[in-house]
This record gives structure tokens, C-alpha cells and sequence, in this order.
């Protein structure tokens, strides 16, 4: 945390603080002692029971794949119950006109792009404990990946099924990119300025969290 001072006395920590805690009753004890016109320098904070407590106050964000001492280590879920679980991710591949108009035509000179795509996701998706060390070994039931031509872009969506103890939505990342991934390599001897664009979770059921869905910006 900056601890250096900004205009009017009021040093970066105080409104950092404010940001991360503010708006939660629990965790506004750093930014009480500046509203009753205790000076927060570093000395203030290093030696205030409130202020010394207050980041690591029950209910502050923690990594889940980090320890106590901040080492990593894998989750163990086996007291978890089996459930219904799904991710869809979406990603994208920014390419030319003429390459586009290829993939249309079927006159790429590796072949049929978009097949060796899909299944290059597909079985990424079953791949992902050997990819992600910390990830989960689980059963990827259900696979699909569609890749759709656009004027400016191929457009590529996987969702991902299982009915274990912890979500796909790595697996449902790892068939996007790896589908991108596919397509640029078999695209890069004509056009080598394809790249991968907008990538990410849009949706998941399931699970503790429950249901959830976004747009990806654009």
C-alpha cells in the first residue's frame, strides 16, 4: 500500500483503504480513526490495534489457491458433493478480409480450419489438469465449441458440462483458446497478423455461487 501523502494531508492509504473497505460496516475501522481526525501516517497504523486488524478482517477476499503463508497448494474438495455444473466462455480471432473469405470458401491450404478447430478444443478441455497444475482432475461429460464467421472476425463459444465437486469454467476457457490457437496456426502462413482477440467467462451454472452471466466488452 502507497503510504505517501497526497493534497490537503490526506495520505493514499486512508483513500485506498476507503476503496477496498468502505462499503462494508466490518472493515471501515481505518477509515473511522481518519474521520475522527486521527492522523493515519504509518506510524498511526503500525501501532493501532483497529487499524492493524482491519486488513485481515473475516470477509476480506482470499485466494483460494494460496495458504496461510501464501504458499500454493490445491484445494481439496473431497468433502464436496457431486453436482450439475456447466461454463460457457467466448473468444474471438481478429484475421483479414481475404483470410475470412477463405474460411468461407473452404480454400485455406491446411484444409478445413474450422473442424481441426473444434475438435482441438473439445479435446483441450480434457486436458486441462495437465495444463493448469493446480486444477482439479474431473469428468468433462459434456463438450461443444462453435466457431462462427463474422465480417471482421471468427467468433468461438464453448460450453462445457460435468456433474463432479468444482466447476469447467477452465475447461471452457482452455477449448476457446486453444480453438484460437488452432485456427491461427493454420492461418498464419497466409495471414500472420491474425490474433486472438476478447476472451472469457460468460456464463456458469451450478455449484455453490450458483448461477451467473456477463457480456464480454468489446
Amino acid at each position: 500500500v502507497n503510504l505517501g501523502r497526497t493534497r490537503g494531508n490526506r495520505n493514499a492509504a486512508t483513500w485506498g483503504h476507503w476503496l477496498a473497505y468502505g462499503r462494508d460496516s466490518r472493515r471501515r475501522s481505518w477509515f473511522s480513526c481518519f474521520t475522527r481526525g486521527i492522523r493515519t501516517s504509518r506510524s498511526h497504523i503500525r501501532g493501532c490495534s483497529v487499524c492493524i486488524s482491519s486488513p485481515t478482517e473475516e470477509g476480506m477476499m482470499k485466494f483460494t489457491h494460496l495458504d496461510n503463508a501464501g504458499s500454493a497448494y490445491m484445494v481439496d474438495v473431497t468433502d464436496k458433493q457431486p453436482t450439475v455444473r456447466s461454463a460457457t466462455a467466448q473468444g474471438e480471432v481478429i484475421c483479414s478480409p481475404e483470410i475470412l473469405a477463405a474460411l468461407r470458401d473452404g480454400t485455406v491450404p491446411k484444409g478445413d480450419v474450422l473442424a481441426v478447430a473444434r475438435v482441438a478444443g473439445i479435446s483441450a478441455a480434457k486436458k486441462v489438469p495437465d495444463l493448469l497444475p493446480l486444477a482439479h482432475t474431473i469428468g468433462v461429460h459434456g463438450c461443444s465449441v462453435d466457431l462462427v464467421i463474422h465480417d471482421d472476425r471468427v467468433a468461438i463459444e464453448a460450453t462445457v458440462r460435468t456433474a463432479d465437486r468444482t466447476g469447467v469454467e477452465m475447461e471452457a476457457l482452455t477449448a476457446v483458446t486453444v480453438a484460437a490457437l488452432t485456427l491461427i496456426d493454420m492461418v498464419k502462413g497466409v495471414d500472420r497478423s491474425a490474433y486472438i482477440g476478447v476472451c472469457g467467462i460468460v456464463a456458469k451454472s451450478g455449484g455453490r455461487s450458483g448461477d451467473w452471466s456477463r457480456d464480454l466488452p468489446r
